[in-house]
């Protein structure tokens, strides 16, 4: 059984637990990080020296950054998120790094200032840049969405649509304004046809 350090509501940590869900992997999940534990307690930054959640021991393997985690399960637990052969799996990769880097860097001043609240990212102007270029970033989903016509990297549900799911539940739950996205919002819906997805992504939590 495989623990996982970190607190349930963060995002990163439910794209492991979710992960978990898909492949039937059993888990102990240890709750650190804010409200909880310090990841500043030598005994965590021993495991992951960025005092980050999440962390995934596995017997000796320790592991942090969720993506790689998530890559990890997937490939040691009979690979169905990701594709065995090539392109096909770097394809699915691509989208997955870049929800980590693309994604990612867009949303995060008008996330912590517009869902979080925080004092610090007040600014009129700097939000408003911010969910420009969210939206701007969640249109390329849109467009890609619409070529497969089901899931991200084409027919068949892969690790990419664990991540990016997350992804764009919190976009659609962070008070802003947000083109019209049939695509997502139809693709959104057969996620939450899946056990894993409910429990973890679409469970109320941005």
């Amino acid at each position: 059984m495989v623990r996982i350090l970190g607190k349930a509501s963060s995002i990163n940590v439910r794209k492991v637990l979710w992960t978990c869900a898909e492949l039937d992997i059993p888990f102990e999940r240890e709750d650190w990080g804010s409200g909880f534990r310090s990841t500043q307690e030598p005994a965590f930054l021993a495991l992951n020296p960025n005092a980050m959640v999440p962390v995934l021991v596995d017997r000796d393997v320790v592991l942090w950054e969720s993506n790689t985690i998530c890559r990890y399960l997937a490939a040691r637990h009979g690979g169905r998120l990701l594709p065995a052969s090539q392109p096909d799996r770097a394809y699915v990769e691509q989208w997955i790094d870049w929800q980590a880097t693309e994604l990612n860097n867009a949303w995060r001043y008008a996330f912590m200032g517009l869902a979080r609240g925080s004092g610090a990212h007040q600014d009129p102007d700097l939000i408003a840049a911010s969910v420009a270029g969210w939206n701007r970033h969640m249109d390329i989903l849109e467009r890609q969405l619409q070529k497969t016509g089901a899931y991200v990297a084409g027919s068949t549900f892969t690790l990419a649509d664990v991540v990016l799911g997350l992804s764009a539940n919190r976009w659609r739950m962070t008070p802003m304004e947000r083109p019209v996205t049939p695509a997502i919002d139809a693709w959104m819906t057969r996620l939450q046809g899946r056990s894993g997805c409910r429990e973890w992504c679409t469970n109320g939590t941005p």
